[in-house]
């Protein structure tokens, strides 16, 4: 495989745009403002999360620092990942962003399996990563290795017979208008099964 493979397209996406120092967290406060956000009142959310009330309060007061499970308990009620507890909510988000990208005109990236056509390219500091392949590859053989990296990927099938290879699930075929969601840190691959090639739509995700 090139140097271009979909590991260096979410590289480059992650790269864009400025970067700045995270400021110190507070748990406890992020955890409040995570709940207030959701109306939640403190027993509600902690019936969410499978904390006591007194759990949860000692939590969001630093009075007590909850271990990793605790921590994947709260992710889960508040309907987050752990990672999302210690990352701040971007104070200067921008509403009303646009990109738009015509047929064809999207930013190319060629590899020996794929030909990547990358969606939205303008548009810096994505949280996803779009992107439109078309499917060379024929077999497995021809890929050096899982394709894997972080964040969850959704991908649809625009055209074409492909067949999803994923490191713990069987083979899948699939046809046009099949859709999937998968952890893009399990190996994964896809081969057309067409005579012609294969295009599916790829999204990323960059958080």
């Amino acid at each position: 495989m090139t140097n271009r493979d979909p590991k260096s397209l979410i590289t480059i996406a992650r790269s864009s745009g400025n970067q700045s120092e995270a400021e110190p967290l507070d748990l406890g406060v992020r955890v409040r403002e995570l709940r207030k956000a959701r109306d939640w009142t403190l027993e509600y959310a902690a019936n969410q999360a499978g904390l006591a009330r007194s759990t949860l309060s000692k939590i969001e007061n630093g009075q007590m620092s909850p271990t990793y499970d605790a921590l994947k308990k709260l992710a889960i009620g508040l309907q987050i990942s752990v990672p999302q507890l210690f990352t701040a909510p971007q104070r200067d988000q921008v509403n009303g962003r646009l990109a738009v990208t015509k047929t064809g005109e999207g930013a190319a990236h060629a590899t020996t399996t794929y030909e990547h056509e990358l969606l939205a390219d303008s548009l810096s500091r994505k949280q996803m990563l779009p992107y439109r392949a078309r499917v060379r590859a024929r077999s497995m053989e021809e890929f050096d290795g899982w394709v894997r990296h972080d964040g969850e990927e959704f991908l649809y099938v625009l055209t074409g017979v492909i067949k999803l290879y994923t490191e713990f699930y069987e083979p899948i075929e699939m046809r046009r208008g099949d859709s999937a969601y998968y952890d893009a840190a399990m190996g994964h691959n896809v081969i057309s099964s067409s005579d012609e090639d294969a295009t599916i739509l790829w999204v990323t995700s960059l958080t």
